[in-house]
């Protein structure tokens, strides 16, 4: 089964209701890219009018976890992922509606690869650059992602 942005966002609604609520949405999903929108409300605010740095985080994790989410659907394996790492960093405050994009769905088919020829776990990072709607960069997010087949019981 595909993927879909309104599949994921029913994901959202149901597992992960804190980032639905805080209006995470899922925009596009494809082999390569994810773009994840959130637009900054009263319910996702920090004290200085802007949007919290920890719900700007969630978007930009989905945007790069639905990614590796479907490359793992895709492989029909039982593969396990994690964040082990994540950077970020802040030009801008974050107001109004902010875009989050990951274009490394290629790192994840890489990786998957590896993992599933040689049994060995793999990581690597990938990128969610948050643009509000001027187009001007308002946050980077990494995420070292770590992917392992899951062993059979």
């Amino acid at each position: 089964m595909k993927l879909s942005p309104s599949k994921l966002n029913s994901f959202l609604m149901l597992k992960l209701p804190s980032a639905w609520l805080c209006g995470v949405r899922v925009k596009h999903i494809d082999q390569t890219e994810c773009v994840v929108s959130v637009t900054h409300r009263w319910i996702n605010q920090n004290p200085f009018n802007s949007m919290y740095w920890a719900v700007q985080g969630m978007a930009a994790e989905l945007s790069t976890g639905a990614l590796v989410m479907d490359k793992i659907q895709e492989s029909n394996q039982k593969i396990s992922m994690l964040v082990a790492k994540n950077n970020a960093t802040f030009s801008k405050k974050a107001k109004g509606k902010i875009r989050f994009s990951c274009y490394d769905g290629d790192k994840v088919n890489d990786a998957l690869q590896k993992t599933i020829e040689t049994g060995e776990g793999q990581t690597f990072w990938m990128k969610a650059i948050g643009l509000n709607e001027e187009g001007v960069e308002v946050s980077v997010f990494e995420f070292e992602w770590t992917v392992k087949l899951k062993s059979k019981k």
